[in-house]
């Protein structure tokens, strides 16, 4: 790619994780080379087991304790937060990958596990060749603002409030 964007996932609705899988692999299926960090999260979910088999065009670390942050977030989710944003600026410095997913980065400032302004600087400081995308729900004003294709997931109606729980294969 000659030029890259910054794309944003956001809103309260279902499907910003599955968009931005779903354009790392159409990315690798054209031969880019992609990098996934998943703040917040820690698991072998099933996108995780199907991405293995892109293990020379695709690369997903994850910086989370597998549990939901609710309020305060703890010493240990702070760390791995840290550590996910740095290996991140790392990855987006290095510029070896086309794609570059920052799973959950909205919802990691939410719960300031990095501020606002580090997600802005990352924005900045992406080569220009790398497309980034950012997910999750909460994406701030500036972020938004500074994104150049922003699309918010908005929630209808969901089979959660019907006491459907996460299925293996759809939800995770």
């Amino acid at each position: 790619m000659k030029k890259g964007y910054v794309q944003v996932y956001t809103g309260n609705g279902k499907g910003k994780t599955t968009a931005s899988l779903g354009l790392s692999i159409r990315a690798a299926g054209a031969g880019f080379k992609v990098y996934i960090v998943q703040f917040l999260k820690k698991g072998d979910y099933s996108e995780i087991k199907a991405l293995d088999r892109f293990n020379e065009l695709i690369t997903v670390e994850q910086y989370g304790m597998g549990k939901f942050v609710k309020g305060k977030p703890s010493p240990e989710d702070i760390e791995a937060g840290k550590k996910g944003y740095a290996r991140l600026r790392e990855v987006l410095t290095k510029g070896e990958h086309d794609l570059v997913v920052a799973e959950e980065a909205n919802v990691a400032v939410m719960c300031h596990l990095f501020s606002e302004q580090a997600l802005l600087d990352l924005m900045d400081m992406k080569p220009e060749h790398v497309e980034l995308v950012i997910t999750g729900r909460g994406a701030t004003p500036a972020v938004v603002e500074r994104a150049d294709l922003v699309t918010e997931m908005t929630e209808i109606k969901h089979y959660y409030k019907a006491g459907v729980q996460a299925r293996v294969g759809i939800e995770k």
